[in-house]
């Protein structure tokens, strides 16, 4: 035996189970919500990053639209009462949204280093200079070219005329010599 179904009721939906309270009041709303989700799904997604999120406030601006239905004059601008919903409700979603800042004793930041002392840079730059003086002629221009100058490998090579893996072995044997320069020792 089967039991038949309430002519009011939603599709498959008992006579039995059905009550005319859990009809929804607005058909009209159904209808517009079947028709233009889609489109207003894309608008809400375009306003998050998150798809999840998108459906969530969607549905969070349709439900303020179902509630103001009936005071809605112009149901020919829907479209536009949604998507000023959409965007109202997020806006207020993220000035609402949680800082995770929390009062402690100790500041999280370290203390800044202190500043170098201009004596001791001075030094070492003179200690530097008279490393890089003491290199073979071509190791110095080259190192010179690298690391002052601030040119590419291809760069100095080219404005030596040589190869760009003898600019390479000629910077690495230079700065081999430079890490065993007695003045240089200390600074390590």
């Amino acid at each position: 035996m089967t039991t038949p179904l309430c002519a009011n009721a939603p599709k498959g939906v008992s006579h039995a189970s059905y009550h005319p309270k859990h009809a929804p009041p607005y058909q009209s709303f159904s209808s517009y919500v079947r028709a233009r989700g889609p489109v207003l799904l894309r608008t809400a997604r375009s306003l998050t990053a998150n798809p999840s999120d998108a459906e969530d406030l969607l549905q969070t601006a349709l439900t303020k639209t179902y509630v103001a239905w009936d005071r809605i004059e112009d149901h020919r601008a829907l479209d536009g009462y949604v998507r000023r919903a959409l965007v109202n409700t997020r806006t207020s979603q993220w000035r609402k949204r949680k800082v995770d800042e929390f009062a402690c004793e100790e500041l999280p930041e370290p203390a800044g280093l202190p500043a170098p002392d201009p004596a001791e840079e001075h030094v070492l730059h003179d200690a530097m200079w008279r490393a890089v003086m003491k290199l073979p002629d071509r190791q110095r221009a080259m190192v010179v070219l690298r690391y002052y100058e601030d040119l590419s490998e291809v760069q100095t090579a080219e404005v030596l005329g040589v190869s760009v893996g003898t600019v390479k072995s000629a910077v690495s044997r230079a700065l081999g010599k430079l890490r065993e320069d007695p003045e240089l020792v200390p600074v390590r």
